[in-house]
């Protein structure tokens, strides 16, 4: 019993991390500016209750992690501004992915379609 679980409970803190390899760092991704949107540890996957839809954009105002490897481990990070919707692309997934530079700006934005 203590096998399946210890499985589960691997593949919920790993998917997370494995989607973020899979499809935006090997998926070659850009923002409007040409630049890379992922490099090593640089998106943080937001919490659900840390976006919100206005008017101008997602409102991002709260708390995401970024998933490190196993010597860095996870990092929780502060959100707070807006995303236009026009900044924003296409979540696969389905999540809130927000991914930065070294000081913290906003590189890019992933998010389901405004309205689902």
């Amino acid at each position: 019993m203590r096998l399946p679980l210890a499985a589960l409970a691997a593949t919920l803190i790993l998917a997370p991390a494995l989607a973020h390899d899979s499809w935006i760092s090997k998926g070659g991704l850009r923002n409007a500016a040409g630049e890379w949107c992922c490099g090593q540890g640089d998106c943080a996957l937001l919490d659900r209750e840390a976006v919100t839809e206005t008017a101008g954009g997602y409102r991002l105002h709260g708390w995401g992690t970024v998933f490190g490897g196993a010597d860095t481990g996870n990092l929780r990070i502060q959100v707070d501004e807006t995303v236009p919707f026009s900044e924003a692309m296409p979540s696969p997934d389905g999540a809130f992915w927000r991914c930065h530079r070294p000081d913290r700006t906003r590189r890019c934005f992933f998010g389901p379609p405004p309205g689902s």
